[in-house]
Order: structure tokens, then sequence, then C-alpha cells
């Protein structure tokens, strides 16, 4: 089957297509990969991705991923191991006391309609946000998800961990990257940061089984397609 220019979360991919350019969707799944001598394939959920406005369709026979050796590959594994190891060396285990949250954000067309999801669990009580932002960026939408966890914790005394897949939001507030854009928007979330030196964002990674991070991600999207805001709290 052939391959069509995608947006997989803001980021442009190729996804496996049928003939006439269509996504080919299996189990609600996509099969993705970021280039198209990329190694490896990925299954992203069919309603993350979306066509880009290209019309060309790339064969199969386009693809042709960069072999690796036994020992490029053992190499990597290694690197993998180290990294893990200097990561379990360098973040400390969250206080027993600690709030625990996740943040999300999705945008259809990016810019266009968004929305953020969060889940914030504090001992037996748990609070779901699905929020719609209107029209934004997915970036937007990490930040704000982000901001309405503090916005939701208001013992800033108490150790807050924040789970985010955005490189780009864990970049721009505790990175010290240059923002280009939303420069008011982060710049009053890092206000809010520096003031609450108990809380710590923490990168994890997207469409990985996180069960809390999954549930998030369904909650920015289930605002992006209802176009409504909603809180629950249980416990």
């Amino acid at each position: 089957m052939p391959w069509v220019r995608a947006q997989l979360h803001g980021q442009v991919v190729f996804a496996r297509a049928n003939p006439d350019g269509s996504l080919l969707i299996q189990g609600n799944r996509v099969e993705v990969c970021y280039s198209l001598n990329a190694s490896r394939l990925y299954k992203a959920r069919a309603s993350n991705v979306a066509k880009t406005s290209s019309t060309s369709i790339f064969p199969d026979d386009a693809r042709s991923p960069r072999a690796e050796s036994g020992a490029r590959l053992k190499k990597a594994a290694s690197v993998t191991v180290t990294k893990k190891r200097m990561q379990s060396s360098v973040m400390p285990k969250a206080p027993k006391d600690s709030i625990i949250a996740y943040a999300d954000g999705a945008c259809s067309g990016n810019p266009g309609p968004a929305g953020l999801g969060v889940v914030v669990v504090d001992g037996p009580l748990r609070t779901e946000i699905s929020e719609h932002l209107g029209q934004g960026t997915n970036n937007i939408a990490e930040l704000t998800a982000i901001e309405r966890v503090l916005d939701t914790v208001t013992e800033e005394g108490r150790p807050l961990v924040i789970h985010t897949d955005s490189t780009y939001a864990i970049g721009v507030l505790s990175k010290g990257w240059k923002a280009k854009a939303n420069v008011a928007l982060i710049e009053r979330v890092r206000k809010r940061l520096v003031k609450r030196p108990a809380t710590r964002l923490v990168h994890v990674r997207g469409h990985a089984g996180i069960e809390l991070n999954e549930r998030a991600d369904e909650l920015a999207r289930e605002a992006v397609r209802t176009g409504r805001t909603r809180t629950e709290r249980v416990g």
C-alpha cells in the first residue's frame, strides 16, 4: 500500500494509505513513519492522524529503510540502557504525599479547534478536565493544560508532579529554550512555576500505553470533537 503525507500531533509524518490516497485505517489505527527511510513504523490512533493538503502519493517501494547492523543495534541498546540509568539517578522519586497530574493538548488542523485534557490524582481523589479552547495550536493547548493543573491544585506548597508528553513545553518552561511564539503564555506559566518550587515537570512518551497520559489525551480530543468543557471529580 502507498504512503501519503499526514500530521500527527502537529508533526509531519508519512501515513499508510489506500490506493486512492485516503488513510488506511485498521482497527482504529494508522501505520505511520517519520520519514520514508526510517527503519521503525508506528501504529497511531486514527483520530490523531490527519492528511495534509499535499496530493502526493508515494508507492510502497519508495520507502527504503536504512539497514542497521547488529553492532549498531547493540550500541543503540547500550546507549538506551545508559540513558535509563542516568535518568533514574538524576530523577528522584516523587514524595509519597505528592499530587500527580497528567496534562495533554490536542488540536485539529494546527491551528484549528483546540482542547486540553488534565488528570489530577491526590490520594483517593481524582479530577478530570476536558476543556475546549477555541481556535489555537497544539503547543498552546499543551502549555494551557499545564497551566490548568496549576489552577486546579491550589495548595502551592504541596509537592506536585506534572507529566507531559510535550518536549516543547518542557523545553520552553524548564530548559531555557527561547520562545518564538506564545511568549505571553509561556512567561505567565514560567512565573507561576517559579513561585511553586515544589512543582516538577516530567516528560513522558506519548502513546506509549501510560494509562493516565492516554486518559489526558482522550479528554483533550474529546474537547476538540465536542467543543465542550467539563470537569469531573471522583473519590
